[in-house]
């Protein structure tokens, strides 16, 4: 049996656009590009035909990852979750570095999800498993290749 995987409904609408995209739009593009090759005679020699059978293999295994994604995927809708305060899978937290004084805002989600250029963490990231249950005023001490770091929990969102 395979784990659920944890992911936002955000998460997971984002995957299923992308499947839509790729199966309506990208697909025909993919096969019409493939038969204009093909009347172009000699396959061996015709690099259109290379590429485009290249980017449909691609194509067609994006859409395999992203099937095999959602139906492993526990899609957790947070704003229908009591959580009583406490940091979980999903909310956005705000943190303050205990030495430095610098605040950082984060959402905790899926693997596939995270993006630090966007504050969104992995729930597996070291931050997240140390804020995970943890709440408003807590005090953490995260594991860092260069030390520990303390963040103090300044608030926690659920949206």
């Amino acid at each position: 049996m395979v784990d659920k995987v944890p992911l936002t409904v955000v998460g997971a609408d984002k995957l299923r656009k992308e499947l839509q995209e790729l199966k309506n739009v990208v697909r025909p593009r993919i096969v019409t590009a493939i038969s204009e090759a093909r009347a172009h005679g000699d396959l061996k020699e015709n690099a259109e035909y290379h590429a485009a059978k290249e980017q449909q293999s691609f194509t067609e295994g994006r859409i395999a990852d992203i099937e095999g994604k959602l139906s492993n995927a526990q899609i957790i809708d947070i704003t229908s979750i009591d959580a009583r305060g406490k940091v979980i899978f999903g909310a956005t937290v705000e943190i303050e570095d205990i030495d430095s004084e610098d605040v950082v805002t984060y959402q905790i989600v899926g693997v596939d999800e995270a993006d630090i250029k966007e504050k969104r963490i992995s729930i597996n990231s070291p931050i997240a498993r140390a804020l995970i249950g943890k709440e408003v005023e807590d005090v953490v001490t995260v594991k860092t290749p260069s030390g520990d770091k303390e963040y103090e929990i300044l608030s926690i969102e659920y949206i």
